[in-house]
């Protein structure tokens, strides 16, 4: 999914949701199943990202927080710094499974990705 380039810097879930998620060499790792809302503060914390499988089929989802992944408007998707290989070994969930965002795994997600935990 292309995400317009607007003058805006806002956009809807619905439009996150399908966009391609591409490591820093332009290879594409996945896709943005959902966002993760932080119900207090309503920030964004993470992005779930669809990642492994044959034509969609047996893909796992990766919680990536949000602040590691950074909008790349020529490549009309989401650019966070990590190889397929160093994906395999992140914190995931089976598609079709709940995640517990409790605060073990959110550190575990966080440290993962070397983003503070707040």
């Amino acid at each position: 999914m292309v995400t317009p380039n607007t003058a805006s810097s806002i956009i809807s879930s619905d439009k996150v949701n399908g966009t391609n998620v591409y490591n820093p060499n332009g290879e594409k790792l996945g896709s943005i199943d959902s966002l993760m809302i932080d119900k207090i503060s309503g920030q964004v914390r993470y992005a779930v990202m669809e990642f492994g499988g044959f034509l969609g089929i047996g893909t796992d989802n990766y919680p990536i927080p949000w602040s590691s992944l950074k909008y790349e408007p020529n490549m009309g998707g989401y650019v966070v710094s990590v190889s397929k290989e160093q994906l395999e070994d992140a914190p995931s969930y089976t598609r079709g499974m709940e995640w517990d965002y409790t605060d073990e795994n959110r550190r575990r997600v966080n440290d993962y990705y070397g983003i503070p935990y707040l």
